[in-house]
């Protein structure tokens, strides 16, 4: 590789085809972008503030950490003192609530599907809740499963009676 020619100039046989792309043209450079300032050929204007130039660095005030005449003591190592971290997590419950999830899933094939599916959702999420140590969510989650299981089956039950005593009606009056 030529060390005259950058990394990523393109080849010598590359054409001009692809110069222009349909791009506008980037605009052209004033050296002075603000009139009014003068020039002091900086990119940027002086400023103009009512303020002095800062203190040359190492003066009065800045480098110096005692004053002139007083001896310096040598640098000393400083005990520095760290912390340990301490993450605070829950662990699983030691006595889990109830997640009627199982029942979920008869009620949810065998009476009510929509209730059914509801019911295993807040199923999962209080044995979720049980994992991780949550036992707020955990209970609301479990009452919330079995209320609805409770509505699944009993809509289950009585479809099915409804069901049987229509069967039973019809029979009777088809003969």
């Amino acid at each position: 590789m030529d060390p005259g020619k950058s990394a990523s100039a393109p080849p010598q046989e590359y054409g001009d085809e692809k110069s222009s792309m349909g791009q506008v043209p980037p605009p052209a450079y004033f050296d002075n972008p603000y009139p009014g300032y003068p020039h002091t050929g900086a990119a940027y204007p002086t400023q103009m503030q009512g303020f002095g130039p800062p203190p040359p660095y190492g003066g009065a005030g800045y480098g110096e950490p005692f004053p002139m005449g007083q001896q310096q003591y040598p640098a000393q190592p400083a005990t520095v003192t760290v912390q340990p971290t301490v993450y605070v997590t829950r662990g699983p419950l030691t006595e889990p609530v109830n997640d009627y999830l199982c029942y979920s899933i008869f009620t949810m094939l065998c009476c009510c599907l929509p209730l059914g599916i509801a019911a295993l959702i807040y199923s999962i999420i209080a044995r979720e809740a049980n994992h991780t140590g949550d036992r707020n969510a955990a209970d609301q989650s479990s009452r919330m499963a079995r209320t609805l299981n409770h509505v699944a089956l009993g809509l289950g039950i009585g479809s099915f009676v409804l069901l049987i005593v229509y069967i039973v009606v019809v029979a009777a009056f088809a003969s």
